[in-house]
């Protein structure tokens, strides 16, 4: 939908549910809604539908909607641990959200990633509650026995689903590296996982995509979730629509605040849309925290500096943000390798992967070492943001118990394709690329998500701020005791990884590393500068609106149930509402 007269067409529905952000969680929340004939679901979705979008669909155009109109384009401000760098954070603005726009690589986390949740308080977060609802979305297309034999595929098939609308396969395709990608990590001690969606990511295997075997297109959630649905007389989608807040009314019986309706704009006219049920806002970890502060739930101190008058007081909003930090090491290859660079439009691969503890690829001294910092950063209050106390000191025990635990968890994700990934290294004409890439799972560096103070917004300053001021998003990367932590993991992970690269058999296909460059004169090779100088986003971010378990309001900023603290008739349900970081890409969670 995008014209006036069809946002007027939209208004004239009578809806008992509005779920803001059709993306990944959105229309699966919408989807799932609609069942039930008798309540009337509307989507208000900011970007456009894009059904034929060759750059979406085509698995081979993948990472092509970057910077482009898909895109929020959102930028970090500047990072004191990365030297003052700003970092690019990309998401999906289009119906189906950042699952448009991602690599389309498909898993789960570790048991124990889940079972944290449920530990801090949220009852039937565990893995046992969550595994039926991964089986439920999924429709898994089982290769053939010679397929598993050529491309080491292997797979629990009790665990994956037979008839959800996602479709999970093995990719028809894969880089020249995955050939060689379970023998060298073997040669490195690595042992192969035969099943990493069954509860544990730790080890080397062959991934799953999210691509229909039908089409050959890229399933994501419009197609999965929208498209098989949108025939639905109680399911209703307006495009382009730019929410402004959430009406909220206080109930003058109880004095408690209750969601009415959603204030939006759509062809530069505002409109406001009433709601007799309930408000799920799913904008997902940017800004679902952005939309509850435009409507005045949040910190106080930053809507004040906003404009925005304070409503329900709850400072742990838009805090507690984690995101899976990467860096790149690139390799020339054999250039009788095809790469995607060599082939427009590119074909589609799938990837292999790796999970491994901090022990894995560390000495001793260094596992020695780490465990100090943990301890230090565990007992410093600087690695507490606004969320409670006790909540903050369990999260980085947490934390710390996976890096000190008999039992294997993956610190660190490895991958290698053959492509030039970084964005940092300019690729030279007829020359083919590799890039190791290395991608922390569990970050101590803790940040946040804010709208910005009237003093930081383009307009008057008598004007508060609104959705069209960009929120300041601080992942406060390698900062404090924590951040520490994190840096000397990734420095660590960055030796591991070239080694990864100098060993057969992948090693017969790398001609040489060209970025980072290797130190000149046989000089000892440091990490640390280039930690600080080459890390990026791996654009996963969590927890801006958590749940707050065993501490509430303390702790967090909806319930189990997902329900705002403070406010009736209002949900969060988005990658926000994670408390803990997982090892896994979020697509399949979410």
């Amino acid at each position: 939908m995008g014209s006036t007269n069809e946002a007027e067409a939209f208004l004239a529905h009578k809806f008992t549910h509005i779920v803001i952000g059709g993306g990944t969680a959105g229309l699966v929340v919408a989807s799932r809604l609609s069942e039930d004939l008798s309540i009337t679901v509307g989507i208000l979705e900011a970007g456009p539908a894009a059904p034929d979008e060759p750059r979406i669909n085509v698995p081979g155009h993948l990472g092509e909607t970057l910077f482009t109109e898909y895109d929020w384009q959102f930028e970090t401000i500047p990072q004191p641990g990365l030297g003052g760098r700003t970092v690019p954070w990309n998401r999906g603005k289009v119906l189906g959200g950042s699952s448009a726009m991602n690599f389309m690589m498909l898993c789960r986390g570790n048991k124990g990633d889940y079972d944290t949740w449920e530990q801090l308080g949220n009852k039937g977060w565990g893995w046992d509650g969550i595994l039926p609802y991964f089986k439920k979305s999924e429709t898994f297309q089982v290769p053939t026995k010679e397929y598993q034999e050529k491309h080491d595929a292997h797979f629990n098939q009790e665990d994956h689903g037979t008839s959800g609308p996602l479709h999970t396969i093995y990719s028809a395709e894969y880089g020249a590296s995955s050939q060689y990608w379970l023998q060298t990590l073997e040669n490195v001690g690595v042992e192969c996982n035969r099943s990493h969606m069954s509860g544990s990511s730790v080890g080397a295997w062959t991934a799953l995509t999210a691509i229909d075997p039908s089409t050959q297109k890229r399933c994501y959630s419009a197609p999965a979730y929208y498209d098989t649905v949108s025939h639905r007389g109680n399911l209703v989608l307006l495009t382009n629509a730019a929410v402004r807040n959430i009406v909220l009314d206080k109930v003058k019986v109880s004095g408690e605040q209750i969601a009415r309706g959603v204030s939006f704009i759509h062809d530069s006219q505002q409109y406001t849309v009433d709601v007799s049920g309930e408000i799920i806002l799913s904008a997902g970890s940017i800004q679902s925290p952005q939309m509850l502060e435009l409507s005045g739930i949040g910190n106080p101190e930053v809507l004040s500096a906003a404009g925005i008058k304070t409503i329900v007081a709850n400072p742990n909003v838009g805090e507690n943000l984690q995101d899976h930090m990467s860096t790149r090491i690139v390799y020339e290859i054999d250039p009788t390798i095809v790469t995607p660079e060599t082939l427009r439009p590119r074909t589609a691969a799938g990837y292999s992967a790796a999970y491994l503890s901090f022990s894995h690829y560390t000495s001793p001294e260094e596992t020695s070492r780490l465990a100090g910092q943990l301890s230090s950063s565990s007992q410093s209050s600087e690695t507490q943001s606004a969320t409670g106390k006790n909540q903050s000191r369990l999260r980085d025990q947490i934390l710390s118990s996976r890096s000190s635990s008999p039992t294997p968890t993956g610190q660190i994700e490895f991958l290698f394709d053959v492509s030039n990934y970084s964005p940092f290294f300019k690729s030279e004409p007829g020359k083919s690329y590799g890039t190791m890439m290395q991608m922390l799972q569990y970050p101590f560096s803790v940040g946040s998500v804010h709208i910005p103070p009237l003093s930081s917004s383009s307009k008057p300053q008598a004007q508060p701020t609104t959705s069209d001021d960009k929120p300041v998003i601080n992942p406060r990367y390698y900062e404090g005791p924590g951040g520490q932590v994190d840096f000397f993991t990734m420095a660590a992970a960055q030796k591991f990884g070239h080694k990864i690269c100098e060993t057969k058999p992948l090693k017969d296909i790398i001609v040489k590393r060209v970025f980072p460059p290797l130190p000149k004169n046989q000089e000892e090779e440091t990490w640390e500068d280039r930690v600080k100088n080459t890390t990026i986003t791996d654009w996963h971010p969590v927890g801006t609106c958590a749940m707050g378990g065993h501490e509430g309001i303390n702790g967090g900023v909806v319930d189990e149930r997902l329900r705002v603290y403070g406010v009736r008739g209002l949900r969060v349900c988005d990658a926000s509402v994670i408390p803990l970081q997982i090892a896994a890409h979020l697509h399949a969670t979410i």
